[in-house]
């Protein structure tokens, strides 16, 4: 999760290492919490429940577990909610609730591996929106990588595979990518005067509202059951997967992401963070005996390589910037 990057100087007198040490941990379990909600949502969604529920059942209980961090950093500054209510807005309920919805959503109808690499296409959209609409021309390095993802994109949805891809599915998940573009673009706005954990409880808060709005009005379908619900050959109570998405997917994954972020500085996070993608295989393979084909594997292989590139070439670009004429 990006963060301030000058938090990093606040705690100047603690040990660097010591700090890149605890930011790497914290980074390391929110990457694999995160990947996590996959495979877990499946396992409901194969009992009754719909993409819907089981989002709104997240985010919600997400929203309530972080509220008093979110509290204690708002430290009564409400003004600050008020001066960025429509950013909030935008955050909660693209950002969080609707690349949330719309992976979930996604999962419903593919394979959990193969719809996480389509949404972690999300750094090369951003690239591409920096630069029609701030005119941020990327470097060479950055276009490169850019390719790379476009490429292994196209080898993740080779239907020769073998795997079991949907049109429905590959269009949800492309729609994940777009909020969780969203996402990048607004946890690294450093303008807005919002500290990270403020952001995040704000942007639950939000998300939650907008959810259960569509719920009500019944623009959304919101269906639960109480099935047992199998992982791993083993039958578990339909409440544990739905607590271990909100307390553990969504609200550990948020606050130690926030944590990492302001230790090592939201370039480093963002690098570490791509863990998620192999977590999120690999819950789906211990979960739900689910595992990519060959060639999918080897375009989740360039969509990672495309982001590691794209983002070196943000590095590139902004020392040039900020070296003297």
């Amino acid at each position: 999760m990006s963060t301030l990057t000058h938090d990093a100087e606040k705690a100047a007198s603690v040990s660097p290492r010591s700090r890149l040490v605890s930011g790497l941990v914290l980074a390391v379990v929110s990457a694999s919490t995160f990947g996590m909600s996959g495979a877990l949502a499946r396992g409901l969604f194969d009992t009754g429940w719909s993409p819907g529920g089981v989002v709104l059942v997240r985010v919600g209980l997400a929203a309530l577990l972080v509220t008093p961090l979110g509290l204690i950093s708002l430290r009564g500054r409400w003004w600050l909610l008020r001066r960025n209510a429509g950013l909030i807005a935008l955050y909660g309920v693209v950002a969080v609730a609707g690349a949330q919805f719309c992976y979930f959503s996604a999962v419903a109808h593919m394979q959990v591996g193969p719809a996480l690499l389509i949404e972690y296409t999300a750094p090369a959209a951003v690239v591409v929106y920096l630069w029609l609409r701030h005119g941020q021309r990327p470097g060479p390095l950055t276009l490169a990588g850019a390719g790379l993802a476009a490429l292994g994109l196209v080898l993740v949805l080779d239907l020769l595979s073998g795997a079991e891809l949907s049109a429905v599915g590959v269009i949800w998940a492309l729609a994940a990518m777009v909020g969780c573009a969203v996402y990048f673009v607004i946890s690294a706005d450093e303008d807005n005067g919002l500290p990270p954990l403020v952001l995040a409880w704000a942007g639950l808060v939000s998300g939650a509202l907008g959810l259960g709005l569509l719920g009500l009005v019944r623009l959304m379908p919101v269906h639960a059951a109480r099935a047992t619900t199998t992982y791993a050959g083993h039958d578990v109570a339909w409440w544990v997967p739905l607590v271990t998405l909100g307390l553990v997917t969504a609200a550990v994954a948020y606050v130690t992401g926030i944590a990492a972020g302001r230790r090592l500085g939201s370039r480093l996070a963002s690098f570490v963070a791509l863990l998620e993608v192999v977590a999120g295989v690999v819950w789906a393979w211990l979960l739900l005996d689910q595992f990519p084909g060959v060639v999918q594997l080897v375009g989740g292989l360039l969509i990672l390589a495309g982001v590691v590139a794209v983002k070196l070439g943000e590095r590139a670009v902004g020392s040039k910037r900020q070296s003297p004429a």
